[in-house]
């Protein structure tokens, strides 16, 4: 195990991951902007370093500043926790380039997840279902609008880059789709940067299932329960149910092992969390995958009773999953 960890983050989640670094003996180095001497998190952790100014450019995203400060402090590690650099390639191999192992997966696995057209594409390629869908979309014209028709009404515009609900659009006629499709362009550009759009058949009121897989550098994957997020305002989910109300044993199973099978398909090591909508019928498709540790991890520890931040120090540290499949149990 390591002995020293930065947390390259701020709040409950820096919080949260210093309480175990401690239950394990690890010491944590905090680091915080010029304005959060005082925060919970830089009073929590063993020590804390000032790495830039005000704002997140500045500090928690200041790759440089965070590398530099986990090398002069003497750590062998970071956790990134969520948001942030939590999900940045470059930021992984900077940290790989340091000989500092990073609680996340390879800059490789972030890269073949970040487009969502592109994961898709995996996904099927690695026979996990996937929605009827056309991706890569840069513009619009005649030979879309008939993709289109054969695929059937209703669709889903959505940009490929992008997350948490913005620039989608449910489309019910081609009338409709010439229309939003600029819109859905010009609202992607305006949030990620990249206007490229993927249309997917749309579905009615399906359920949102995520499901916790873990993944160690020995080439073990399991999942670790699942959580019905169907609850949600504005694609934003407000409440989580573990595990998963109303499921069959078989098909628990099935997401499961769907979701492991995903993790294994882009060489995934750590935790992270596969998204899959389920109809009516019992038919899931994958939607996307979040490569590191989600907000709603604690959901899953309290039904398991375990601890997924220390699972990601022992993976990070080279050990293998502390459980296997078979061994997982929920409440």
């Amino acid at each position: 195990m390591f002995e020293k960890l930065l947390i390259s983050n701020r709040g409950e989640i820096a919080a949260r991951i210093a309480r175990t670094a401690k239950r394990l003996g690890v010491v944590s180095v905090g680091v915080c902007s010029s304005i959060e001497r005082s925060a919970l998190h830089a009073r929590v952790v063993d020590e804390i370093h000032v790495i830039g100014g005000p704002l997140p450019v500045d500090s928690y995203l200041n790759i440089d500043s965070i590398i530099e400060t986990a090398e002069a402090t003497g750590c062998q590690a970071i956790h990134p926790g969520y948001g942030f650099l939590s999900e940045n390639p470059e930021f992984a191999e900077r940290c790989a380039t340091a000989g500092i192992a990073l609680l996340g997966p390879p800059a490789d696995a972030m890269r073949a997840m970040a487009i969502k057209g592109k994961a898709r594409d995996i996904m099927a390629a690695a026979g996990v279902p996937v929605l009827p869908g056309l991706p890569g979309l840069t513009a619009f014209d005649e030979e879309v609008s008939a993709s289109v028709a054969a695929m059937g009404y209703p669709v889903l515009l959505k940009p490929e880059a992008g997350g948490g609900g913005k620039g989608m659009h449910v489309v019910n006629t081609v009338d409709e789709l010439a229309e939003l499709f600029g819109v859905a362009q010009r609202e992607a550009q305006a949030s990620f940067g990249d206007s490229t759009i993927l249309i997917e058949r749309y579905l009615d009121g399906p359920r949102h299932i995520e499901v916790q897989v873990f993944a160690d550098t020995q080439g073990n994957c399991i999942y670790v329960g699942e959580r019905d997020c169907s609850l949600q305002r504005r694609h934003q989910k407000i409440i989580e149910e573990a595990p998963a109300p109303h499921l069959t044993s078989e098909l628990r199973h099935s997401l499961g092992e769907a979701a492991a099978q995903a993790a294994k398909a882009i060489g995934y090591i750590g935790a992270g969390t596969v998204e899959f909508l389920l109809d009516d019928a019992g038919h899931y498709y994958f939607m996307e995958m979040n490569t590191r540790l989600q907000v709603e991890h604690p959901v899953t520890e309290e039904v398991t009773g375990l601890d997924l931040v220390e699972w990601q120090m022992r993976v990070a540290a080279g050990e293998t999953l502390p459980l296997t499949q078979e061994q997982i149990e929920t409440s």
